[in-house]
């Protein structure tokens, strides 16, 4: 659990949303369609993992219709499962900052996803709000983007459902997660949300159009099943067939693209510099948590996994640690890579953790005077988390009523 969408942004562009001739609009050629499942096929031994942290967000239009550029849309999100920690948050929150200036920006919190797994339903209420308290704590301005819990947009719940019958149940066989999870749990403890969650991933993507995803570098192949099921419902049910029916024709869905951020995306692990800090591993240890206090932080980088060798740098194929907690310190400290690689060249562990706990100290003491803040005043709480939904809504729901007409359903 834990899995969240990464998102760093290496190039700012503004473009009107737009899709390409009309031929792929519907999907692909039958040809190119048939190779890109076979595509599928053999990536989909790959752990796809909900990233859902991404969704850019656009209604889909037509170049021709629309003369006056349109930003560029992006979603992500985070599970409310456990303490959102230091990866999360310079993998994917921190950059959100940057990206709400540039991209209409659209943040959410993915309950749904939370729920695949055995859960305790008071810890999933307090762990929602307290990650929306976190996302404003971090930097995230509901003036600039909307923050929005997935569960009150029910177009995500409907698209899935669409989505799942143009899904190929071998697409889901073949994940790496699903077979794992249902072997160590045992059929009887495993519900049928493990399975089908990345179509439910897939749909969290595809309501809002994306341009791009935010994903780290591990992780382009989490979005391949996204891609081949808008190209496969596009050319299904898009093109001629949607317009048939009434409708506007051409893609009913946009077919994303990865967006891998430079630098921040994998932050690893305390007690071992080869796996990502996650929530789910079962150490606190290993991780640093947002909301970990001053004396936490410093015993856990005390403790933390370092090696023998002198000197401290970056890039050393045989230091994974080190070069983890030099890229900590570079990214809560605001220096440069060069700067980081010149003051610490010389240190030994001892110094360089009582440096790295004094700049964790003071980043993160802004952060989490906000969120006591922002947690105590729920009314406004409440009114941000409203607001973003609403926002959501209108576009999600344009996009699930297009797949519903293209489908054949009758209009409400």
């Amino acid at each position: 659990m834990g899995r969240s969408l990464l998102s760093h942004f290496s190039m700012v562009t503004y473009s009107a949303p737009r899709f390409a001739s009309s031929t792929r609009s519907c999907g692909l050629s039958i040809g190119g369609y048939l190779r890109r499942t076979r595509i599928i096929r053999q990536q989909a031994s790959g752990d796809f993992r909900c990233f859902c942290s991404s969704v850019a967000v656009s209604e889909p239009v037509n170049s021709e219709s629309s003369s006056s550029p349109v930003r560029k849309r992006i979603v992500s999100g985070v599970q409310p499962t456990g303490s959102i920690h230091l990866g999360n948050y310079l993998g994917a929150i921190k950059n959100w900052i940057r990206l709400q200036d540039t991209y209409e920006t659209f943040f959410f919190i993915v309950d749904l996803h939370a729920i695949t797994l055995q859960y305790e339903a008071q810890q999933l209420l307090r762990a929602t709000r307290d990650t929306a308290a976190i996302y404003l704590a971090c930097g995230v301005d509901p003036s600039k983007a909307s923050v929005f819990v997935q569960s009150h947009v029910r177009a995500h719940v409907e698209l899935m459902w669409l989505l799942s019958s143009a899904t190929p149940i071998g697409w889901l066989n073949r994940m790496i997660q699903f077979k794992e999870k249902s072997r160590k749990a045992g059929d009887e403890n495993v519900g049928v949300a493990l399975l089908t969650y990345p179509v439910l991933m897939a749909a969290d993507i595809l309501l809002y159009q994306s341009d791009l995803v935010p994903v780290g570098e591990d992780q382009k192949q989490h979005l391949e099943l996204t891609r081949e099921l808008a190209e496969r419902v596009n050319y299904l049910y898009g093109g001629r067939k949607w317009k048939k029916l009434g409708g506007r024709g051409g893609a009913l869905f946009k077919v994303p693209e990865p967006l891998i951020p430079p630098t921040g995306a994998r932050i690893m692990s305390l007690t071992d510099g080869f796996s990502k800090m996650s929530k789910s591993a079962p150490s606190d240890q290993s991780r640093i948590n947002l909301l970990d206090s001053k004396d936490v932080i410093a015993n856990k980088i005390k403790r933390c996994k370092t090696d023998a060798f002198p000197g401290l740098e970056f890039d050393n194929a045989e230091r994974p640690e080190c070069n983890n907690l030099l890229s900590i310190y570079q990214l809560v400290s605001g220096k440069t890579k060069q700067e980081v690689a010149e003051e610490c060249r010389d240190m030994n562990w001892g110094t360089f953790k009582i440096v790295l706990t004094d700049a964790l100290v003071d980043h993160l003491h802004p952060i989490q005077v906000r969120y006591e803040e922002i947690i105590s005043d729920s009314s406004y709480l409440d009114e941000v988390l409203a607001e973003g939904a609403r926002k959501a809504a209108d576009i999600a729901d344009v996009t699930v009523n297009n797949v519903y007409q293209a489908m054949g359903f009758l209009k409400r």
